[in-house]
């Protein structure tokens, strides 16, 4: 069957270009297929724009039940789902399991968010009732990332179709394939026909998707698509935006007793899934001295050791998501190398050429013009200071504001941190990647535009309907108008 494009129930091929995902492990081609082409976009859309009503107006207990139904479906795909997201983009199957996991555990996270944060309230009232009640948006689009290729998206479409919203999904061309596991969990669970759509391809069919009549635009991917997404609505008020868009993260270690802790929370923070989570440590901020000497010695020694190997071998890191992406992180670490950066550790290529990549630990203390941008990759930049002030100020010299992290054991030190460092995603001893679905996601600056997702995704999928109500209507008489209306 081909799986290019799925509208109304049922997939078709795509009458776009041609387009391949090669497993960046083995260089296999994992998924082939075709683009939808502009009037297969505004296609699906169309589907979308006409299953909303009905959906919108169904009994929240059944939208509720049939999003429990998807979640058991996704967990009897769990195996199936976590080869598809590692063969695509080449992380360790243990994390894609993790990640099967966490979009089933969606469900129940969101239908407790939308009651608390988007849910139905009454007051009784001198006249009647006021009341609070919530009501989708209409089409959402959803565009999602490669680090995360089913987590992601499901967090926006899980409590758009919740809230009633129907939805056009775009998954990333890096990591295509498991979206028709999750088309597959939404049959099983009965989602109705034109709900959820999904068009395949790259730029020209999120072009396309940008252009047609939707009502909302759910995105995480890079700051620079983010920025030109937000160009694009400029003046369409109308469109709700939620856009996340990674950081430049800090991540500050000052004298914690036990140097080994420290350095595995800063090795996990900057290395987990190869460097490619948008909450990973990017800047390492250590004291002079003896002490930062040592952190960093302990993680040359686990960058040296990490198991690194294929998806499905018992490795820690598997390989950045391609080639390209791989060669985009060296670039990167010559560029700093050029500006005066020195190499603790520098990038190595354990199997050769290709899309594998041992860590990167670079000290850009006193490098020129160090670029205020997200690499995604296993590089983490180090600077050394003199003082805690020091440090704060470092970390929080950057545009983004998505995730911060303090490693320490003295109080006094952390109740600064928690007061001074503008990050969404603050962690104490903790590594800064990994933040719970319970709470939400996200931070100001270049990170988002203020809809922070996971825990808060309701409040972007909703918009708030107040109303005053009265049985019967009565008589009025305004102040000033003694004998009142009509006499």
């Amino acid at each position: 069957m081909t799986r290019d494009v799925y509208k109304n129930g049922q997939w078709s091929a795509g009458d776009g270009p041609a387009f391949q995902k090669t497993c960046p492990a083995s260089d296999e081609v994992v998924w082939s297929g075709h683009a939808a082409s502009g009037a297969q976009v505004e296609a699906a859309v169309g589907a979308a724009r006409a299953a909303f009503a009905p959906w919108a107006l169904r009994p929240q207990a059944e939208r509720i039940a049939i999003l429990e139904a998807y979640a058991d479906a996704l967990t009897s795909r769990r195996d199936a789902i976590a080869r598809a997201i590692s063969r695509d983009m080449g992380k360790a199957l243990w994390e894609s399991l993790s990640e099967a996991d966490a979009m089933a555990a969606k469900v129940a996270i969101s239908v407790k968010a939308q009651a608390e944060r988007a849910g139905q309230k009454s007051a009784a009232a001198a006249f009647g009732t006021i009341d609070l009640g919530h009501r989708p948006h209409g089409v959402m689009a959803v565009i999602g990332p490669f680090n995360f290729p089913g987590h992601l998206p499901n967090g926006h479409l899980v409590p758009a179709l919740l809230a009633g919203n129907t939805c056009v999904f775009k998954p990333s061309e890096l990591a295509p394939s498991v979206a028709a596991l999750m088309v597959e969990a939404f049959e099983a669970a009965g989602l109705p026909q034109g709900c959820l759509n999904v068009v395949h391809g790259g730029r020209e069919v999120g072009s396309a998707v940008l252009n047609a009549r939707i009502d909302g635009l759910l995105f995480t991917g890079s700051v620079e698509a983010g920025l030109a997404f937000h160009r694009h609505f400029a003046g369409r008020p109308q469109i709700i935006l939620a856009l996340e868009m990674g950081g430049n993260n800090p991540l500050i270690v000052w004298n914690p007793a036990d140097v080994e802790a420290a350095a595995d929370i800063v090795f996990t923070s900057a290395f987990v899934t190869t460097g490619q989570r948008c909450s990973c440590a990017r800047r390492l901020i250590l004291p002079e001295g003896g002490f930062g000497d040592d952190v960093l010695t302990a993680l040359v020694e686990r960058i040296r050791t990490v198991p690194i190997g294929a998806w499905d071998q018992d490795v820690f890191m598997g390989s950045v998501v391609s080639a390209p992406a791989a060669q985009a992180a060296l670039r990167f670490e010559s560029d700093l190398l050029t500006s005066g950066a020195k190499p603790v550790q520098a990038f190595e290529h354990p199997f050769g050429p290709g899309a594998f990549l041992r860590p990167a630990l670079i000290d850009v203390t006193h490098a020129r013009d160090v670029p205020d941008t997200e690499l995604f990759g296993p590089l983490l930049q180090v600077t050394r200071v003199r003082d805690f002030d020091s440090a704060i100020d470092r970390a929080n010299a950057t545009r983004f504001g998505l995730a911060a992290g303090f490693v320490g054991d003295d109080d006094d030190l952390w109740r600064k941190a928690y007061s001074h460092l503008n990050a969404g995603v603050l962690t104490r001893n903790r590594p800064t990647a990994g933040a719970p679905s319970s709470l939400p996601f996200g931070g100001p600056g270049l990170s988002g535009n203020h809809r922070p997702s996971a825990y808060y995704a309701a409040d972007y999928c909703a918009w708030p309907q107040a109303t005053q109500s009265a049985q019967k209507a009565v008589r009025q008489t305004p102040a000033g108008y003694g004998g009142g209306f009509g006499r």
